[in-house]
Formats: C-alpha cells, structure tokens, sequence
C-alpha cells in the first residue's frame, strides 16, 4: 500500500512540474540556466581553491614569471610533491646561464628579466647555546626577483641587493676573470696528489700567421703540502722548424697563487688581471740548452662575452677542471730573443685555464677563429677510459663537444660522436717517424641545428710523454701508456653549419691537440 502511495506522489510532482514549465517556459528557462550557471561557479571556485592550498603547501614551487627553468631531467610532477627535495638539484653553471643565454643581447626582444631562484634549501643554523638547527632557507636577487613581480611584501627593514648580488649579476670585467679564473687546490682524499697541476696558458699568433708562441704559467705538486713549485714555459713555433722551449723553474717560497684570485706570480714572472679586465703577462726565461734570454710583455684583451664558464669533472679519484676567460683576445706588447724583438698590436690570442690531476690522462681540443664565429672543441679521458682501438673510438665514453660563440657570446653547443682524423702526416721523432692527423672533421645534427667542422694541419710537433716517467724511474707507467705521444698542431679552420635558420660560415686559423 505504502509502494502505492510513494508512486502516486512523484507521478503527480512531475505532472505538477511538467504543466508549470508548459505555462510559463521563459521563467521555467530562466530558472534552470541560473541554477546551472551557480552550479558551475561553484566548481570552479572549490578547483581554484583546492590547487592554491595544494600549492601553498608544496614549498619547492617557485613564483613569478611566465616560464621556469630547470635541470634538465627533472620530472615536473615529482617535482610539485617534492619528491625530489633530498637531492638539493640545481641549475649547472646558474650564473652563465643567466648571463650567456637567458639575459643575453640575443634574448633581449623576448626576455624582460631572468630572476635566479633558491627554494626550499637545507641549511643548518648553529645558536649562541651551540644547538644546531636544520632550517629551510630561500635566495634570491631582490632587484631582479622584484622586477620579475615575485617580491614578497617586506614587513620590516629592507631587501635590497648587496655587493655580492651585483657581483653576481653584473660583474665588472676585472671580478668576472677573477671569478672564472681563480685557482684551486687538490679535492680532500685525492690520491696521487703530487700529480696535482694548474696552469694559465697564453697563445699569441704573428700577423703572418707563420709564427706563434704557448705560454704557460704552472704550479705543481701536491700545493697543500711541501713538494711543489712552478714553472714558467713558452715554446717558440715557426712554421716548418722545430719548436724552441725557453723555461725557467722556481720553488714553492717564491710563488704566489691564490683561490680567491686569478693573479700569479712566479719569481719574478707574473700574471695579473688589470682593473678593466685585461690581462699583463710578463715573462723572462731562458732557452733550455742553450740559455738564449728571452722576454715576454703582453696586454691580452678578451673579447667581451665570449668565454667558456669554468666546469671541474670528478669520478672516482679523477679531477679535471678547465675554463676558457679569453675564448677571443687580442694581443699587444712584445716578445724579445736574445734582444731580438717582435711587436704585436691587436695579434691573435687566446687564455685558457687547466687543473686536476693529470697523470695518464689524454684529451682531444682545439680552438680557433672562423671569420666572426670563434669555436673550442674537446673532452677528457682519464687513464683508465683509454682506448686501443683506433683513432676514431679512443676515449669514445668520454663525452665530446663543440662549443660556438658570435660577438654577442655563446650561441650553440654541439655534441658530435666522434672527430675523425685523417692520419696523413708525418713527423719525425727520436724514435722514428710518427703518423699524426693532416686533416679532422667533426660532424652534428641538433633538430633543426647543424655543425661541420674541418680541420687542416699545416704544423704539427709530438712530444713524447713517457719521458718524465723514465726520469722518475717510473719506468712501469711509461710502458702501460697505450698513447704516449703529445701532438701539438695548427692549421685552419673550416665552420659550416645552421643555428637557428641562421647559416653558419666562416675560416680562421687555429690550434688543435690531441694523443697518438
């Protein structure tokens, strides 16, 4: 009886409701679509609302700014539930980045600001009563992060940039090469510290082209203890005669390096980064064998924004560091044998900057100007990634790149698989005639991108590497190296290509290393 009732009541409510719809269809209409448009509102809202409490408790989220740059790798889905907070991830070479891409000359027309960004790190606080606190800290650049609209409301006091900020945004020349350029010490546990060794190398080019001087300034040996020193070397090339080495040796108490600074001094020798960025390189040595003087006095000037950003790579007990303040310089001053002199004025020159430790470790490099483009290639292989198999495969693990740079600084990096050489030269030795590259070329397809890098040798000198060895009666580490000869060229350079659809073409000279 009660199932009866129950149906009768809800026929008789939708005949109700059907005949008030039937007599007045504009308010029944009007009705329905504002129930539905506050249904849909609603929805809305508790979303809206649901992700902001969801955001606001996921403390590595970062904002302000329409585009977020990350590691690459990094899942953003892990991301956002803090998944990966343990890691402590950061963006590799932030402040080259910043500089060289993100607030570059090139991205001016789309980039307004580029704010750098530290959220969510774990630091550890240490009180006046000596109980240590893990707490969460943030950092930023307060003028960039505030025009980029992500400040938060200061309720006292001020957030403003300090020195260090503007060091880090807008270095002046001079704090730049000190930052890129400065030197290091051994990393703790290293074994093989006497195999410690850091470096500034200068290379100058004759108008000519048919001479060219390597300058290097060295410190090795373990530096944190009592066996080391420095040295400085430069060897005098012409084209088609053999290379001539003047050097001079000095002991630990009269060198001077420093972590903080790129300036060196050894002896009477020195290094030093003027005020406005340039470097004066002074140098009196002797030639080996025969004690010619010779004297250096140069003022390189490196071409603004094109440089390569200091990296150190580390496996195992493996250290090799390498950064590049002067990709493109020019070079004044003079360079003197036996008061002979020859004048430079805005020659060709090139500083790099070399640490770890070296013992049986080979490399591939180069580096050279193609017209307006300037280019460095090159990897590492520690000893025991050597390979036995063939020029094209030695130390193929090791990762190969082919960094390209304009006058507006870094504009593309390629990573070709391998360099192919041509082994058609040859150069006499003391042990024989060696076979060494006549001509290389490394080839890469980025997505739209291309690179094609040839490579011609019109001079090239070996060094055998074992000697030193011998000399030290390490006679066991002489034999097991499988590439012993250090093979030094020049010649020019060839770069074709695409970056951007923007064709790439352009020859210079250059100079090129590697092992056989």
């Amino acid at each position: 009886m009660s199932t009866n009732v129950g149906a009768i009541r809800l026929a008789m409510a939708q005949l109700l409701a059907w005949r008030s719809v039937a007599s007045r269809p504009v308010r029944a209409l009007l009705l329905c679509g504002g129930f539905g448009v506050g249904v849909g509102v609603m929805i809305v809202l508790l979303a809206v609302g649901e992700a902001m409490v969801r955001q606001a408790a996921q403390e590595r989220l970062v904002g302000g700014g329409t585009i977020t740059v990350l590691p690459e790798g990094i899942d953003i889905e892990v991301l956002t539930t803090g998944g990966l907070g343990g890691l402590f991830f950061s963006v590799p070479n932030a402040r080259f980045v910043h500089r060289q891409v993100l607030n570059a000359p090139r991205l001016s027309d789309v980039v307004t600001v580029a704010a750098p960004q530290l959220e969510g790190k774990l630091l550890y606080v240490t009180t006046a009563d000596g109980v240590e606190h893990p707490v969460r800290a943030s950092g930023e650049i307060p003028s960039a992060t505030r025009t980029l609209g992500a400040l938060p409301t200061v309720a006292s006091g001020a957030w403003d940039d300090d020195d260090g900020d503007r060091r880090w945004m807008t270095p002046t020349p001079a704090e730049l090469r000190h930052d890129i350029d400065h030197f290091h010490l051994p990393t703790p546990g290293m074994a093989n510290r006497n195999s410690w060794g850091e470096w500034h190398y200068f290379n100058v080019i004759s108008p000519d082209a048919n001479r060219w001087a390597f300058v290097s300034f060295i410190v090795g040996g373990d530096v944190t203890g009592d066996q080391w020193g420095g040295q400085v070397l430069v060897t005098l090339h012409e084209r088609g005669r053999a290379p001539r080495r003047f050097s001079r040796t000095i002991p630990k108490e009269r060198v001077r390096f420093s972590t903080r600074d790129a300036n060196l001094t050894i002896g009477n020798d020195s290094v030093r980064v003027l005020p406005d960025g340039r470097y004066a390189v002074r140098a009196d040595v002797r030639e080996e064998g025969t004690g010619t003087p010779l004297t250096l006095d140069l003022v390189l000037s490196p071409a603004p924004r094109v440089d390569f950003p200091g990296a150190t790579l580390v496996s195992g007990d493996f250290t090799s560091g390498y950064a590049v303040p002067a990709l493109r310089a020019d070079a004044t001053g003079s360079l003197c044998v036996a008061r002979v002199c020859e004048q430079f004025d805005g020659a060709q020159a090139y500083h790099d900057h070399n640490w770890g430790g070296w013992r049986g470790v080979t490399w591939e490099w180069g580096s050279a100007r193609a017209g307006a483009y300037t280019l460095l290639y090159g990897r590492v292989s520690p000893e025991d990634s050597t390979s036995a198999t063939g020029n094209a495969t030695a130390g193929a693990n090791a990762p190969l790149f082919v960094y390209v740079t304009d006058a507006q600084g870094f504009l593309a990096l390629f990573r070709p698989r391998v360099i192919r050489y041509n082994d058609a030269r040859a150069v006499q030795t003391a042990n024989g005639v060696l076979k060494v590259p006549a001509t290389a070329e490394l080839f890469d397809v980025r997505g739209t991108d291309t690179l094609r890098l040839t490579l011609t040798v019109d001079d090239a000198v070996a060094t055998d590497t074992r000697i030193g060895l011998v000399e030290r009666g390490d006679s066991e580490s002489a034999r097991a190296l499988q590439k012993p000869w250090f093979v030094q060229m020049a010649g020019e350079a060839r770069l074709e290509g695409r970056v951007r659809g923007r064709v790439l073409s352009g020859r210079g000279r250059g100079f090129f290393e590697t092992y056989r």
